[in-house]
């Protein structure tokens, strides 16, 4: 995979220009990533997309504004099961917008076109399903199922139907991972073989301790609507509005933010999923009554395919993070790295060097312990056989390359959606690929749990 010159700049430089992304050179070996400009389109009221949310949590309402920034996108109903935020999506949006508690009410309607459904993962699947065979496109949040039984059931019903769905995992359509994409296939970085990715917090809203409304109660939270499949239990406002900490319907800190770590990986490598998985973590400073842990490393072993090398993968999510929170990939190659952040990337190309003379001979090499004779005799034969060798090339300078300021890979990511909706393009992030992301966050939650490494034939998807 890596050509003969990666290293040299003008074919780094050749890498930048035969990009599918266009770039702007800042100077200092930076560039500016942007999409080429397109002509605004312009839609009548015939030709809008009419859309419905299921679940105005806070991503409801995100991907809610940002799905609204796409031209000819119409908000015509909300589902929520707090009273609440039925209000407030009333107050944003206004009374023409109509809302409901129960989600199949926005399903019966004839004038919806296409589905957000931002719900709690138990009921991904099972939404997802019911909005296809009722003739909706779907936006479905990630990680796009909860269990791994659930994955062949949506990809079967998609195929039935048709149905347009996208997962809503935004790394797929993000300018940087376009980007680490466009310089993995062009070598630049030689053939990667290790990947590490992390994505951490150090806050308790980052740790999923969000605010419980004064006014949740029976009579305002429709609880048992909100349980479904999961286990019974009386009314509890902390499984409600802090779902994500309870096994019975969230898929831990792994199903939360592995998703975005293994989607960004996924798209810009090509590569299908890992063979072998195995994690380990525990629960060790949010001990608020949660029933997850809130750290995880998972080590991932990816197989070679014809679309990428062999790789090790290693990912860690910690919730207790002194350091700060962020997130961080470093694709590694044998000709450099790509390293990652939320707004930038820098590729720093050293490669495998080749030492000089004088570290082979004096430096930290088993030549000085060799006989003075012994020293003497290697000497000579190694300068003699490498009397002709090149001089070591002067090391490249880092090129680092920035998204614009404000840039958002969600409105990207909606703009797929809402193409693939009308048919312009196909589907950008469809059920198969959601479900190669999904599968290696749930296998590392079963790993965890127990305490065993987790074989999967990604290609077929399924476990060994």
């Amino acid at each position: 995979m890596t050509a003969p010159d990666t290293r040299s700049r003008r074919s780094f430089l050749g890498a930048v220009a035969a990009s599918g992304i266009a770039t702007t050179y800042l100077g200092s070996d930076a560039f500016a990533l942007h999409r080429p400009e397109e002509a605004p389109a312009r839609y009548g009221p015939n030709d809008r997309v009419r859309l419905a949310t299921v679940g105005m949590g806070i991503i409801g309402f995100i991907d809610t504004d940002c799905a609204l920034k796409v031209p000819g996108v119409e908000l015509v109903a909300a589902a929520d099961l707090y009273e609440g935020r039925r209000t407030h999506a009333r107050e944003v949006y206004g009374d023409k917008v109509k809302i409901y508690a129960d989600y199949r009410e926005i399903l019966a309607r004839d004038d919806v076109d296409a589905v957000l459904l931002c719900v709690p993962d138990h009921w991904h699947a099972k939404m997802a399903i019911d909005a296809m065979h009722a003739k909706k496109a779907v936006y479905v949040e990630k990680p796009m199922v909860r269990t791994l039984d659930e994955g062949p059931a949506m990809i079967a019903a998609q195929k039935a139907t048709g149905a347009v769905v996208q997962v809503g995992s935004q790394y797929a359509s993000s300018l940087l991972y376009d980007k680490v994409r466009d310089l993995i296939k062009a070598g630049t970085i030689g053939a990667v073989n290790s990947i590490e990715a992390r994505y951490n917090r150090n806050s308790a809203l980052g740790a999923w301790q969000y605010s419980i409304p004064v006014d949740a109660s029976p009579a305002t939270v429709d609880f048992d609507r909100f349980l479904g499949d999961a286990p019974k239990r009386p009314y509890d406002p902390m499984r409600f509005f802090r779902w994500r900490n309870y096994w019975d319907y969230g898929t831990a800190v792994a199903g939360d933010l592995f998703v975005h770590l293994l989607t960004g990986i996924h798209h810009a490598t090509g590569a299908l999923g890992p063979d072998r998985v195995a994690a380990f973590g525990g629960q060790r400073y949010w001990k608020d009554g949660r029933d997850v842990y809130d750290i995880i490393m998972g080590l991932l072993d990816y197989p070679e395919t014809p679309a990428c090398p062999s790789f090790t993968l290693s990912l860690q999510s910690n919730f207790e993070d002194g350091g700060g929170d962020g997130a961080l990939f470093r694709f590694v190659g044998s000709e450099g790295v790509i390293s990652v952040s939320f707004t930038s990337l820098t590729v720093s190309r050293t490669g495998i060097e080749r030492p000089t003379t004088d570290q082979v001979l004096r430096g930290y090499n088993s030549v000085k312990t060799f006989s003075d004779a012994g020293q003497a005799a290697f000497a000579a034969k190694y300068r003699a056989e490498h009397a002709g060798d090149p001089k070591p090339a002067p090391r490249p300078d880092d090129t680092t390359f920035s998204v614009p300021r404000g840039y958002d890979e969600r409105l990207d990511h909606m703009k797929h959606f809402f193409a693939a909706v009308r048919g312009v393009e196909k589907v950008y992030e469809g059920v198969e690929f959601g479900y190669r992301a999904a599968a290696p966050a749930l296998l590392c939650n079963t790993s965890y749990r127990e305490s065993k490494i987790m074989r999967w034939d990604a290609a077929e998807m399924h476990v060994v």
